[in-house]
C-alpha cells in the first residue's frame, strides 16, 4: 500500500460526530471500524519499514562500532512524515474505501 497517495492529513483534525454515523448510525460501531483498519494499516506500515531496516541491519554484536547509515534515517525519517494510521484509517471510512459487514445485524435482518 502507498502511503503517501492517502488524501489523509498529516496532523488532527476536528471532525464532525455526525459523519461517523452516516453509514452504521452508530458512532461507536463506527470508531470501532475505524480502530480496527488502523491496527491493519499500521502493521502493514511496520512490516514494510522492517523490510527496508533489515537490509542495514549489523550482523556483528559490537556495541562499540555505532555508526549512522543516511539511507536508513531517510527512510526512518520518511515513515515518521506519514499521517499516522488512525488518521489513514479515518480518512479511508468518511471516503468510504472500507468495506465492513456487522453478522449480528445481518442475522437480525433474516429473523
Amino acid at each position: 500500500m502507498d502511503f503517501k497517495k492517502t488524501n489523509a492529513q498529516p496532523t488532527t483534525v476536528t471532525r464532525n460526530l455526525m459523519d461517523f454515523s452516516r453509514d452504521t448510525n452508530n458512532v461507536y460501531e463506527s470508531v470501532a471500524i475505524i480502530a480496527k483498519r488502523s491496527n491493519q494499516i499500521a502493521a502493514e506500515m511496520k512490516e514494510e519499514l522492517n523490510k527496508k531496516l533489515v537490509e542495514f541491519g549489523s550482523h556483528n554484536d559490537n556495541l562499540e562500532e555505532v555508526f549512522e547509515n543516511e539511507e536508513q534515517i531517510q527512510i526512518s525519517r520518511y515513515y515518521e512524515r506519514l499521517p499516522k494510521p488512525t488518521l489513514i484509517a479515518t480518512q479511508e471510512f468518511l471516503e468510504d474505501k472500507i468495506y465492513f459487514r456487522n453478522p449480528s445485524k445481518e442475522t437480525e435482518r433474516k429473523n
